[in-house]
């Protein structure tokens, strides 16, 4: 069974980094894609980052762009987002997704974690 989990989320200031980490089981980490987003209150899912499956190919949001850095790590089965230069419009819950370039109904996401930038 598919499980995806998010920690690292906590409250920083503006300037600081975090780190989320994302906890992937039941699949192979390395054939899927996966993908951080984020959702302020009030607001529509986003798009963060992507590392794309069976390799390092990466795309940013222009917004974290040259501050968030997507990585994974196969053998830990855990993708990683590292934040730096977090900024107050960054505050938001953000979720972790995996997508299968093979495979349509292979979607999943996790249950979030909260990441919230103020002074």
């Amino acid at each position: 069974q598919v499980q995806l989990v998010e920690s690292g989320g906590d409250l920083v200031h503006p300037g600081g980094s975090l780190r989320l980490s994302c906890a992937a089981s039941g699949f192979t980490l390395r054939s899927a894609t996966m993908s951080w987003y984020r959702q302020a209150p009030g607001k529509d899912r986003d798009l963060v980052a992507t590392i794309y499956a069976n390799g390092d190919i990466t795309k940013y949001a222009e917004s974290v762009k040259g501050r968030f850095t997507i990585s994974r790590d196969n053998a830990g089965n855990t993708v990683y987002l590292l934040m730096n230069s977090l900024k107050p419009a960054d505050t938001a819950v953000y979720y972790c997704n995996a997508r299968s370039p093979y495979y349509r109904d292979f979607d999943y996401w996790g249950q979030g974690t909260q990441v919230t930038v103020s002074s």
